[in-house]
């Protein structure tokens, strides 16, 4: 077998013990804490990929350099001690966030998820980005890991729920807000 049909294989048999390997060579339970953070972190950037197709020509620059970053924390992951993600790329995205929501009205109560298909995915995004950030917090509790990276993932998901927002804002759609109480049975019910 050449080097090249080596590295293009994609189909290696080498995990059908349960294990997988890091970049740096070590192998570890498919179910280790790193494996279940770059999980996540993977479902998120193919979920803004999704989001990608649904929002047209809105926010694909953004979208694609939050794909990239997701890139980056995943190979900090795969290979451990090595930093890739800078603080700068936080402070673009609390810029967006800023630039973004100074657009939309006050919230004066919470947002139930939904509205156009776009929104509704930005929502999707968001509670992935919420989940693989708790994966990469329990990696972490164990494990030194770039503050940036768990920095990014929170505010990533700021901003998709200000993304969501703003989509729906230039839909003109409505966002439904929680009312308070209608969610249990009454007893005239």
């Amino acid at each position: 077998m050449t080097e090249k049909d080596r590295i293009n294989r994609v189909i290696t048999r080498s995990g059908d013990t349960g294990e997988s390997g890091l970049a740096d060579g070590s192998r570890l339970p498919k179910d280790a804490p790193v494996f279940c953070a770059m999980g996540d972190i993977d479902e998120l950037n193919a979920a803004l990929g999704e989001l990608r197709q649904r929002c047209g020509d809105h926010y694909q620059a953004l979208l694609q350099s939050m794909q990239q970053c997701l890139f980056e924390i995943g190979a900090e992951l795969a290979v451990p001690g090595k930093d890739r993600l800078d603080t700068a790329r936080v402070t673009e995205l609390e810029q967006h966030a800023e630039k973004e929501n100074a657009e939309l009205p006050a919230l004066r109560e919470f947002i139930l998820p939904g509205g156009n298909p776009a929104a509704s995915w930005c929502h999707v995004c968001r509670t992935v980005a919420r989940r693989a950030e708790r994966s990469l917090v329990s990696f972490s509790n164990h494990h030194q890991t770039n503050p940036a990276s768990l920095r990014y993932l929170n505010r990533l998901s700021d901003l998709l729920f200000i993304l969501a927002r703003r989509l729906n804002q230039a839909d003109a759609q409505p966002e439904p807000q929680w009312q308070p109480g209608t969610g249990h049975r009454t007893d005239s019910e």
